[in-house]
């Protein structure tokens, strides 16, 4: 019996080990825990983390009045995504918006058509007040969030794009404004084995 809890053990070990490791392999630059939230689509339906447990996804926080880093790294995300969509890597896209009283779920509508992002895996938040989602950015991926200037509309937000893995936990960030980056994201989501064979 003990040969065989011996074993029992060692081949623990070893799953536990491997698993781990294959998250080690992407060097993991940060680690919080993303909070519990359920939230509007583009599509006026509920996403929730709950939703998206099982899954690695990649999350980032934009309005689409927004003059500056946002339409860099909206087109950054859509490259990704043709990326991922080539390599046949499963995964999730999931866009916060950090001005929800304009970001209607029509208004994001739009805006992913416009950048032609293809909504199959990619998802755009809102339905929340701005409170709800200043602090949950700072919380949840410590990414600052801060209302327009006083007379302006440009909110003040983070620019990195964030890893979450299938336990809710954010395991690394990226610059999202900067197009290379890109290439890291999908260089780490094959080396946590995402990519499938077609």
């Amino acid at each position: 019996m003990k040969k065989y809890l011996g074993v029992i053990l060692l081949a623990a070990t070893i799953v536990l080990t491997a698993c781990g490791g294959v998250e080690e392999k992407i060097e993991p630059n940060i680690s919080e825990e993303v909070n519990d939230f359920t939230f509007t689509t583009q599509d006026n339906e509920k996403l929730s983390l709950e939703d998206l447990k099982g899954d690695y996804w990649v999350a980032d926080f934009i309005f689409t009045n927004c003059t500056s880093v946002c339409i860099p790294m909206t087109s950054n995300l859509v490259k990704l995504q043709q990326k991922v969509k080539e390599e046949n890597i499963n995964i999730q896209f999931v866009s916060f918006s950090v001005d929800p009283e304009n970001d209607t779920p029509e208004v994001l509508t739009s805006y992913a058509k416009d950048y032609k992002a293809d909504l199959d895996n990619w998802t755009f938040l809102t339905g929340y007040d701005f409170q709800t989602i200043k602090e949950f950015s700072i919380k949840s991926f410590k990414s600052m969030v801060a209302p327009p200037p006083e007379g302006e509309d440009q909110v003040t937000h983070g620019t990195s794009f964030f890893l979450v893995n299938p336990e809710g936990m954010a395991i690394k960030k990226y610059n999202g404004v900067q197009a290379d980056s890109m290439d890291q994201i999908l260089a780490d989501l094959k080396a946590l084995g995402l990519s499938e064979k077609k």
